[in-house]
């Protein structure tokens, strides 16, 4: 090997010294010592030469091995510590939180795997009880003063309900304090009831008609609960209430996006809490479920989350410098995380529609034509409105500037708008009577959701059948 740039200097350094300087360079070119340490160098068996050589050594080989080697043992023990869930006092003693009536629970100080575990719990796919039993429901509502609530005695006689006052803290159910708007009341519930819970919850909001409830249930709360298939909500362990799609699906909040949009607002602090909330999860791309925060779940979905994880919820919604209206928009679109383990939870409308509620429209093709005649009348019903308006104008006009009314060619026009309308509604109405009569049928219900069916495998609604509850 040839060297090309070493000086010596040989009136300071003896001559013996010189030639093993040159042979020793000559055989270690990959350490690129320096003039400077070449000339400081006066014996073979220099201190100084060789802790050099080890300082270099280790910097560039076992240092990056440590840190390795370091970073594994703690993944190793984060890991261990989450599974054994030896952490406990990490965070919070549950005796101190109080049930409905007072009652602690003395279950132990709530540990980091309490938090971390949950996405990936022992939650698998139930077993819906034959036919003939009974399922145990119970409606979780929150409420604030001003909303009207009748509804629910009236129509639901024999469901068993549990209104939260989110507004009142002197009322029997109440959350400890009214912010997150329904993510309070949710949890609460859950932690008061962890120990008793029954076969099936349904979380809901107190107005009965609303845009969010399912259109082809008349957007009837009502409708959608007694329809509700418990099978359904047992074989999937959560349930989103609603079936369309929009707004939520396919995509909504995108924490990772730079934009700050005024109707989500939540987008970009999402970003900044999910670390927060699921400590252990990589943030998503995008999260996405139909809209609005009314779910079912089943009793063991709900089990399979440690009740310290529900607390540790909660406990952040209280503490949280976040608004009461951001703070709620965010966990809307959480939920499927928390109970599903999918930042995506979009189910096909037609199946949701099918075997969530018994309404069968015999595939996704003949959905989709019934969507298309529901398009359809919507278009001849906002035609009917222009025509409307226009009409109030020419007769205002008519009393001050002597106009003689509509054009001739649109005096007709709501006549046969209203024809259209009438027989859209008719064509509607016995779709829609045949997809009940469809999803009656079990079989019928399993083929069009691609399950497959065994015999007993029935639908029941408390329309037919009201001993279910």
């Amino acid at each position: 090997m040839k060297i090309t740039s070493i000086r010596v200097n040989t009136s300071v350094v003896p001559e013996s010294t010189q030639v093993y300087k040159l042979r020793f360079a000559n055989f270690i070119p990959r350490y690129r010592l320096t003039n400077a340490l070449l000339s400081c160098w006066d014996s073979r068996w220099s201190l100084t030469f060789w802790s050099d050589i080890l300082t270099m050594y280790l910097r560039k080989k076992i240092l990056p091995l440590c840190a390795a080697a370091t970073s594994l043992i703690f993944v190793t023990l984060l890991r261990y510590l989450i599974t054994q869930d030896l952490s406990h006092g990490f965070f919070s003693d549950l005796s101190k939180y109080q049930g409905p009536r007072g009652e602690g629970f003395n279950q132990g100080p709530l540990g980091l795997g309490d938090v971390a575990r949950g996405l990936s719990s022992n939650f698998r796919p139930g077993s819906p009880k034959p036919p003939i039993s009974n399922y145990s429901r119970v409606m979780v509502v929150p409420h604030i003063k001003e909303e009207d609530i009748k509804w629910m005695a009236d129509e639901l006689p024999d469901m068993n309900i549990s209104v939260y006052f989110a507004d009142d803290p002197s009322a029997y159910l109440h959350p400890p304090r009214n912010k997150g708007h329904e993510v309070m009341v949710y949890l609460t519930y859950i932690i008061d009831h962890y120990d008793s819970l029954p076969d099936i919850v349904l979380f809901m909001h107190a107005h009965r008609w609303t845009h969010h409830n399912n259109e082809f249930l008349g957007h009837d709360a009502v409708e959608m609960i007694r329809r509700l298939n418990n099978a359904h909500v047992v074989r999937n362990g959560y349930m989103n209430m609603r079936c369309h799609w929009g707004p939520g699906c396919p995509e909504w909040l995108h924490p990772v996006s730079k934009q700050e949009l005024l109707g989500k607002q939540e987008e970009k602090v999402l970003s900044k809490c999910w670390s927060e909330l699921f400590p252990l999860e990589p943030m998503p791309t995008f999260l996405a479920q139909p809209c609005c925060a009314q779910f079912a779940l089943s009793k063991e979905r709900l089990l399979a989350i440690p009740l310290g994880r529900y607390v540790f919820y909660r406990d952040w919604i209280l503490r949280t410098p976040l608004s009461d209206y951001i703070s709620g928009r965010i966990w809307e679109y959480s939920w499927q995380f928390v109970f599903t383990g999918q930042n995506v939870y979009c189910p096909a409308e037609h199946t949701c529609y099918c075997d969530g509620f018994g309404i069968c429209f015999g595939g996704k093709a003949r959905y989709k034509d019934f969507l298309e005649l529901r398009y359809t009348k919507q278009g001849f019903e906002s035609e009917l409105e222009d025509w409307r308006d226009k009409k109030r104008i020419f007769e205002e006009a008519a009393r001050s500037d002597n106009v003689t009314g509509l054009p001739a060619s649109d005096r007709g026009r709501h006549t046969f708008l209203n024809e259209q309308i009438e027989a859209l509604n008719k064509e509607m109405a016995v779709r829609k009577q045949n997809a009940m009569e469809r999803g009656d049928n079990p079989k019928y219900r399993a083929e069009e959701c691609g399950r497959r069916w065994k015999k007993g495998d029935g639908f029941w609604s408390l329309i037919r059948n009201s001993s279910h509850k």
